[in-house]
């Protein structure tokens, strides 16, 4: 069986993450080594996992590096280690037992797959789509859209993506400098495609999925990292940036003000000139 490495990053979350590891143990695959990624977490969250989950391995990245840069260093290691393929879960997230066989075995139908996505649901409603695997983005009106049904993608969400080894090699990993959180699973499809790889859904890769676990959907913080990353993909992968950052921030920036909500509408500001 082809070794995988399911990779979680946590950061002050280890409640989710102690829940998300258990539904992984239940997992049907044999072949599959767990990694926590703890992002210098100030919630004890270490000796948490460690205490609820003996055995798990937890490497610690002494800093906060963000998604892409926490990732990252998980990915490395489990590469250094031989793994054929690499699954990225959210740790706010649990797993049916056969979402990683199902993921393999879609991946293993077609060698030039390099990325693999599930079907992720309302934690809170257990029978709502939340997300079909991933989504598409318009480089004209700076739109990103997830997908709810089967159907063309662009990217496969970082909430739970198989990736393959020798597509990362070819590719790099998460272009974490650039995309301290948001956009970097989008940037890196985007990388992936351009080199000839697709994407593909496995529809029966089933994860019950909470949002924005971690600074929470109405943050200041989430609008700031948004427009910031968004800026930068655009500036990267649009054929005229200015028109859709144009498109994105205006729309962000429209939306806060008109529900009065200045402290969201100063962050997307701030994340405009941090880009």
């Amino acid at each position: 069986m082809k070794k995988v490495a399911v990779i979680l990053l946590n950061w002050n979350g280890w409640r989710d993450t102690v829940a998300c590891l258990r539904s992984l143990r239940q997992l049907d695959y044999p072949a599959a080594q767990m990694l926590v990624v703890d992002n210098a977490s100030s919630d004890d969250s270490v000796a948490q996992i460690g205490k609820a989950m003996p055995g798990i391995a937890v490497l610690q990245t002494g800093a906060n590096l963000g998604f892409g840069g926490g990732c990252n260093a998980g990915l490395r290691q489990a590469m250094a280690q031989g793994a054929d393929y690499l699954w990225l879960v959210n740790s706010d997230a649990v797993a049916d037992p056969s979402a990683l066989s199902a993921l393999v075995a879609k991946a293993e139908s077609d060698g030039r797959l390099g990325a693999v996505g599930s079907v992720l649901y309302e934690t809170e409603a257990p029978g709502s789509v939340q997300l079909w695997g991933g989504g598409q983005v318009n480089l004209w009106t700076g739109q990103s859209r997830h997908r709810l049904r089967p159907g063309p993608l662009d990217f496969i969400s970082g909430a739970s993506v198989l990736l393959r080894r020798s597509a990362l090699e070819q590719v790099g990993l998460f272009d974490s400098p650039r995309y301290f959180m948001y956009w970097e699973d989008t940037d890196l499809h985007f990388r992936l495609r351009k080199a000839g790889w697709r994407f593909a859904v496995a529809d029966n890769s089933r994860l019950w999925h909470k949002q924005s676990a971690s600074l929470g959907r109405n943050s200041p913080a989430l609008d700031r990292y948004f427009t910031q990353s968004g800026v930068r993909f655009f500036k990267r992968h649009a054929p005229y940036p200015f028109i859709p950052i144009s498109f994105m921030v205006g729309k962000m920036l429209a939306k806060r003000v008109v529900t009065g909500e200045w402290q969201r509408a100063r962050a997307v500001l701030k994340g405009l000139r941090s880009a």
